[in-house]
């Protein structure tokens, strides 16, 4: 009798760990989404940044490497915009996750790059990302690589899942490019739109979508508008017709409020990741809302 109990124990143990979900934590919440269209019931995903912050300024946390501790997968942003995520990964100490170990996971991979600064990089330049432009989540295509290297990652952490992960995949990109087509329909109408951005994080999306980016709040990245830099941009907007300024959620509002007063400018404020604004639930629908808000103007 004990010998059954001790091997119906060691079948429960057995079945527990190969129907456990792999842990996978993310830096953003839409490499969040994009894991668990991707791993589907077999992963449990978690972002160490909401929706709602900036990736550039994420506090690091013990919560987070205790998170990380206990990953299966790291999947990154990449590009230097998410530094912090190393720190965490060498706190945690999971060998899992080390750069270049199976479970680590840089979703820019791959990614066609803008904006790579040429020459010399100095201080004076503001914020510069010296690998290239790190927003390209913001051209939804984009997505298709990003969730590839997910998969990949997955793969590697539960190969006898491939099928459920490519089936999933697939899926994915199906409902993507549907709505990829439509985007770009309704935006037909809107292409050539010059608008300011607050910071430069739109080269991705206003490649995808036809939009002339005339300028910026930011002088530098990262800089706070001066008020000659605002009065600068006041008579390039009048000069050029610029109808939008394209703002993110987490920036201040006066530069923007400034420069709409003055050249009658409507503000789009944009949630550039899942689960960063009202009814922006999803990665696919932050660009239903953007979308949304720029055709109506």
């Amino acid at each position: 009798m004990k010998k059954l109990f001790l091997s119906l124990a060691a079948l429960a143990c057995w079945a527990g760990a190969a129907n456990a979900e792999i842990k996978v934590v993310t830096a953003s919440s839409d490499l969040k989404y994009l894991c668990e269209r991707v791993g589907g019931a077999e992963v449990k995903a978690e972002s160490l940044a909401s929706g709602g912050q900036d990736l550039h300024m994420v506090e690091p946390r013990p919560s987070m490497v205790f998170k990380l501790k206990k990953a299966d997968l790291v999947v990154r942003v990449g590009l230097d915009l998410d530094m912090w995520v190393d720190s965490l990964i060498n706190a945690a100490r999971n060998p899992r996750l080390f750069y270049g170990a199976a479970g680590y996971v840089d979703a820019s991979a791959g990614v066609p790059l803008l904006e790579k600064p040429e020459g010399k990089v100095d201080a004076s330049m503001g914020d510069i990302h010296i690998y290239g432009n790190p927003h390209y989540w913001l051209d939804p295509a984009n997505s298709k690589i990003m969730a590839g290297n997910i998969l990949a990652g997955l793969k590697r952490a539960a190969p006898d899942k491939a099928a459920v992960f490519d089936a999933n995949y697939a899926g994915f990109v199906k409902e993507l490019d549907e709505k990829l087509a439509g985007w770009q329909t309704r935006m037909a109408k809107c292409t050539g739109l010059k608008v300011v951005t607050y910071h430069g994080s739109w080269p991705y999306f206003a490649r995808r979508f036809g939009l002339d980016v005339a300028g910026h709040v930011e002088p530098r990245p990262g800089i706070p508008p001066s008020a000659a830099h605002l009065d600068a941009l006041v008579k390039k907007m009048k000069a050029e017709n610029v109808r939008v300024i394209l703002t993110e959620s987490y920036y201040p509002r006066k530069g923007p409020e400034f420069l709409s007063e003055r050249t009658g400018a409507k503000i789009v404020t944009a949630a550039v990741s899942t689960g960063g604004g009202k009814n922006v639930e999803t990665y696919l629908d932050v660009f239903e809302r953007v979308l949304e808000e720029l055709c109506s103007k």
